[in-house]
């Protein structure tokens, strides 16, 4: 029978595990390149903070290791429809975020061919969703998770279908070159490179982006940009659209030298696409370094709410207050106790030697101010 003694223990072994694995991804973020890069760490973080900081920030909160939400996210929904390029359009993908929930719906009012990513393309692939096998009134719902699931038809890498615009989410986006930031794990450009591959899009393809005004930076470099970084052609935001000069290059497919097997042992799909690839050719594609991957964002509570008022209320939320000796959360801010971290990083982590894991501890906070992108001529 195990005594207290063996559990606090046993408990202690998981939190030196624990604490040992958070070391490496700090040690792979300073050191990494890519997406793992620190300077892209350094901006990410400078978005996320300022937002929360703010109250630009919506739920799902904290947005620290998310595509942010953000207040008025659905005023760029109407930035997207009023694009020559999205009123010819009849296929459009879009990201799974919730700050494009409205531009899901705005595709299907449009009577558009809905193309949505599984999240972290971790079920399958995509989903396609036809406005007009779904009620007018369920539009809303359809672009949920959940919706997607009850309304959307899985396809393979066998469909054939052509793409007229690519709508991604992103942290930061500088407007002078195109050059973007995501949340560090690199799904939104396996998803452009396996729609390349498949001949569903092509360089002409336009590639959108909504975010909040506070995410135009000018301090993406396009010459620290990999060949795998998608840049983007428009931007929207809740206030205008920008319309980026073109000046970077596109991804032509997956760059496998550059996936590591951590990556490509998480995402199925992936690995069927690299097996057919190399039955069809002969040749054993390479693989890219290992890597540890970065936690993900804390699913189990919204924290504060938006402007203007407190999110709801529940167990693990970042207004409550949980009792207990070490785990005694700060009360108003949205941040656990260190010991209440530290059991949901456990839950939450699969593997501590690869960082596998569908979910992750919550980022440090830091007060550093966004730099804002100057304003572009035209705009």
């Amino acid at each position: 029978m195990e005594t207290e003694e063996d559990r606090l223990r046993l408990d202690q072994q998981s939190r030196d595990r624990m604490a040992a694995h958070m070391k490496a991804v700090e040690e792979a973020e300073a050191a990494g390149s890519g997406d793992r890069g620190a300077w892209k760490w350094k901006i990410r973080q400078r978005i996320w903070d300022y937002m929360e900081e703010n109250d630009i920030a919506a739920n799902p909160r904290p947005v620290h290791h998310r595509i942010p939400n953000f207040v008025n996210a659905e005023l760029t929904a109407k930035q997207v429809a009023a694009l020559p390029e999205f009123q010819s359009a009849k296929w459009v993908k879009v990201n799974p975020d919730r700050p494009q929930s409205e531009v899901r719906a705005t595709v299907l009012r449009s009577g558009k061919m809905l193309l949505v990513p599984q999240p972290r393309l971790r079920t399958g692939f995509f989903s396609v969703l036809d406005p007009a096998k779904i009620p007018m009134d369920k539009y809303g719902y359809a672009c949920t998770q959940a919706g997607v699931v009850a309304f959307g038809e899985p396809i393979d890498l066998d469909a054939k279908l052509k793409v007229d615009m690519v709508i991604i989410g992103s942290v930061a986006v500088n407007p002078a070159n195109g050059a973007r930031i995501g949340k560090g794990e690199g799904f939104a450009e396996l998803e452009y490179g396996m729609l390349r591959l498949m001949g569903a899009i092509d360089d002409t393809t336009p590639v959108v982006s909504c975010i909040h005004d506070c995410q135009l930076v000018d301090d993406i470099p396009s010459e620290q940009l990999l060949c795998h970084d998608v840049p983007v052609d428009i931007i929207c935001t809740p206030t205008r659209t920008i319309r980026v000069p073109p000046s970077l290059p596109k991804p032509t497919g997956i760059y496998w030298d550059k996936l590591s097997p951590q990556k490509l042992g998480s995402i199925l799909i992936l690995q069927k696409l690299k097996a057919k690839l190399e039955q069809e050719t002969g040749q054993r594609l390479p693989s890219g370094p290992d890597e540890i991957l970065p936690p993900t964002a804390r699913r189990d509570g919204k924290g504060k709410g938006g402007k203007g008022g407190k999110g709801k209320k529940g167990k693990d939320e970042g207004r409550g207050e949980r009792k207990g000796e070490k785990g005694k959360e700060r009360k108003g801010d949205g941040r656990k106790g260190k010991a209440s971290r530290e059991q949901d990083a456990l839950r939450m982590v699969k593997d501590t030697r690869t960082g596998y894991g569908s979910k992750g501890s919550e980022a440090p906070r830091r007060r550093w101010q966004p730099k804002i992108a100057k304003d572009v001529a035209g705009q």
